[in-house]
């Protein structure tokens, strides 16, 4: 035993001899570039190569080194043992991650690869503006060489479009608005933002139900229509036209859209907008996948007359300077003509993005112009229409938790069904009776009865005094006009100022002074 270690000690005697040797007879140049020789003998006879993707290109983040990092937490949790957790700025999910130096396998059209996260310590740098981390990270991609060429600028594409998809799912959506004025905000942007909490969905939407799942179809057809739009040659967009009656769910309706789709609002106040240049302006600083939203158009500005000419004395007003000259056909000094938003929905400029969707609101679609509404600018219009059965059963399992069968019976469920179809109620009035209710469902149930007959009652009796005026020749407005001023008798005063009242007292006051005299 002692022989042996007397041999060990010898051994090691003579390494140490041979590596100081070598330090000496070889520079570390020429060390470094024999390792640098055998390295690449080694991958001349490997069946596999090697990419490496850092975090820091430079002093540069890594955008494709993030979008791996996000490509792989889809799927990495249910097949890692030790993960790293991380959940972004302005996020609402948290998201699973590689840990250090560890290995995840990938199929990628039939082709195995492999990915590790390698995380190394960074060698002490001296002064620097701008200090880099003390941890050098990065993911490796194992390819075979032979599937090299065949996938791999696919497979990078894929990640970066997974990526971009996980990360708009996980980050909290968001609502714009122009500045007032057309200012920039500190950041120069055109758009103030604020998140998006709307809690509506398809699901929730008082509507019919085949006519919402046409819409959602149509919704899924064109989100997973790149390449179809590519292919035929269009710009990448789609119009919606939501008309009907005040109170019918237009806005509920966006917001379902932005929520099915995943996609930021961006609301258009066009009293807002001074000229069509600066229109185009604010639809070259919106974002893909989001949609662009004009309510109550047909009241925002006047647009009845394309062919109408701009005053010669109105100067041009600069979008970024708020406090430019103004020139203006109305009394905001706006200057946006119908054939500047008919460019900003089907022209040149509505291109300058991809995957935008434009909704127009309306009561009064006979009020548009018959250009605006053409295919191709307001591809799908949808009637929102007043509150039918479906969309009524739908309203009492999100305010009641019930059906109406299970509240009513069959028998006084037929009621309201025949009810509701005369009554002619908007899903906003409806929504009203059940929620001052909703703690009492039999009494939400009852009120809601006694609103819809009386709103029929009252549709059958105007519906025949009209009729029966337009065979004897008699107009109906003033019956009409009775009618809308003693609902408005009948309905509460809200929102008057003190002003509306000191003036209605200074008017009474001014009757009794007369009476007294």
């Amino acid at each position: 035993m002692k022989e042996f270690w007397t041999s060990l000690a010898s051994l090691l005697g003579v390494l140490a001899f041979c590596q100081s040797l070598l330090q000496v007879v070889f520079p570390p140049e020429l060390r470094f570039a024999s390792l640098k020789f055998l390295n690449r003998a080694l991958t001349c006879f490997s069946s596999y190569c090697y990419f490496d993707i850092t975090e820091i290109d430079g002093v540069n983040t890594n955008e494709l080194y993030n979008a791996v990092q996000l490509y792989l937490s889809s799927f990495v949790s249910a097949s890692g043992s030790r993960l790293s957790l991380t959940r972004a700025v302005n996020s609402s999910a948290t998201t699973f991650g590689l840990s250090n130096n560890d290995c995840i396998d990938d199929v990628f059209d039939g082709v195995a690869v492999q990915w590790e996260h390698v995380v190394t310590q960074r060698q002490s740098q001296t002064f620097s503006w701008r200090p880099l981390p003390d941890e050098k990270r990065g993911f490796t991609l194992r390819i075979r060489k032979r599937d090299k060429d065949l996938i791999l600028d696919s497979y990078l594409d894929y990640i970066m479009d997974k990526a971009n998809d996980i990360r708009r799912k996980n980050q909290d959506r968001l609502l714009y608005t122009n500045s007032r004025g057309g200012s920039l905000d500190s950041r120069g942007h055109p758009w103030e933002s604020v998140p998006f909490k709307h809690p509506s969905t398809f699901d929730t939407l008082a509507m019919d139900p085949d006519r919402k799942t046409d819409i959602m179809e149509d919704l899924r057809d064109f989100a997973a229509g790149q390449a179809f739009y590519q292919r035929t040659g269009r710009a990448w967009k789609r119009g919606y036209l939501l008309y009907g009656p005040p109170g019918t769910g237009k806005s509920s309706m966006i917001a379902a859209m932005a929520n099915f789709l995943g996609y930021d609002i961006y609301d258009l106040e066009l009293t807002e907008v001074h000229s069509n240049s600066e229109l185009r302006k604010l639809l070259m600083k919106t974002s893909s996948k989001s949609i662009i939203v004009i309510e109550d158009i047909d009241c925002s500005v006047n647009l009845s007359n394309r062919c109408k000419a701009t005053p010669a004395a109105a100067a041009p007003r600069s979008y970024y300077d708020p406090d430019a000259a103004r020139g203006g056909e109305d009394g905001n000094n706006n200057t946006i003509t119908l054939s500047g938003l008919l460019n900003f929905t089907d022209g040149l400029w509505s291109c300058c993005g991809s995957e935008r969707i434009f909704v127009f609101t309306t009561n009064h679609i006979e009020k548009l112009d018959s250009a605006l509404l053409r295919s191709g600018r307001m591809d799908m219009h949808i009637y929102m229409s007043y509150c039918s059965y479906p969309a009524l059963k739908i309203l009492l399992r999100n305010y009641l938790g019930s059906e109406a069968e299970e509240l009513l019976g069959e028998a006084a469920a037929g009621e309201l069904r025949e009810a509701v179809e005369k009554a002619k109620m908007t899903p906003a009035d409806v929504s009203e009776v059940l929620i001052k209710n909703r703690r009492n469902k039999e009494r939400a149930v009852g009120e809601l009865l006694e609103a819809l007959r009386a709103r029929a009652e009252r549709n059958d009796k105007y519906g025949g005094l009209r009729e029966e005026c337009e065979l004897n020749g008699v107009a109906v407005e003033e019956e009409e006009e009775e009618e809308q001023e003693k609902r408005a008798l009948e309905s509460p005063k809200e929102g008057r100022s003190d002003c509306e009242d000191d003036s209605c007292k200074k008017v009474e006051e001014d009757d009794e002074e007369k009476k007294a005299k």
